[in-house]
């Protein structure tokens, strides 16, 4: 089993939070913070990430996917609801195909049940190549700040600071799984809980409109568009995504 490290706050129904690709489970605890009140609030660092160690090079997000169904057996827990920002969604997505059982309902940040597009595949090859040249640093510097609505957000630092502690490993491992991933449209129209599926107007990655397709394929769609936010809606508009999410959890029945 691929090591797991998480935060564990909170008491009640356990909520799961994946970050996104070069982030760690820091990118959560904003939100955490305001929602231990009600919920069991776990926040994964994934494989590779923060401080859970790559012991082995994944070759797809199916096996880290299979790495979080592990883990949440080893902490007894059989039931939760999963949020995943960008990448964490894509393994949120895998989740859901494998073990539907294990989840009340899940959302999507600023994510994607689609494919790579062609054109998405060969840009992540072009990563690859950048990095095994210039290495983790000058990627990152570049990769995160459009990543935000405004260019001089004062928390494009932090999060700079965050995805230059991404080993090269993991970095190249990750781009490949997401390059390869498969099209998980299909699982939107079969799950039958409700799914929240939450846009950036600015987002330069997912555009709102791919969002809103995508929610209209599900069962029990919740979808939401956060104003003035791009890709990264936790750090751009914290108290935004805890109302949003504060209000879906409460919605989620049978839990």
């Amino acid at each position: 089993m691929l090591p797991v490290y998480f935060t564990d706050q909170g008491k009640g129904f356990p909520v799961v939070f994946l970050h996104g690709f070069c982030e760690t489970n820091q990118i959560w605890q904003g939100v955490v913070a305001h929602l231990q009140d009600s919920w069991r609030l776990l926040a994964v660092d994934l494989p590779g990430f923060g401080n859970s160690k790559l012991s082995a090079v994944p070759e797809s997000l199916d096996e880290i996917a299979d790495a979080i169904i592990q883990w949440l057996e080893s902490i007894r827990v059989s039931r939760c609801i999963v949020f995943g920002h960008s990448l964490g969604g894509y393994i949120t997505l895998a989740i859901a195909q494998k073990r539907p059982d294990l989840l009340a309902a899940f959302g999507l940040v600023h994510s994607t049940a689609y494919a790579d597009t062609e054109e998405k595949k060969a840009n992540r090859n072009r990563v690859v190549e950048f990095v095994k040249e210039h290495g983790v640093n000058p990627f990152i510097e570049s990769f995160i700040p459009p990543l935000f609505a405004n260019l001089q957000h004062p928390r494009i630092a932090e999060v700079v600071s965050m995805g230059k502690t991404t080993p090269l490993q993991t970095l190249i491992a990750y781009t490949h799984a997401m390059r390869d991933r498969p099209d998980r449209t299909d699982l939107l129209a079969d799950f039958k809980g409700k799914v929240l599926l939450l846009a950036g107007e600015h987002d330069r990655l997912i555009s709102v409109e791919s969002i809103a397709e995508q929610a209209q394929r599900c069962q029990q769609p919740v979808f939401t568009v956060l104003q003035g936010v791009a890709h990264m809606g936790m750090l751009e508009d914290e108290a935004g995504i805890i109302r949003v999410l504060r209000l879906f959890l409460d919605s989620v029945e049978d839990i």
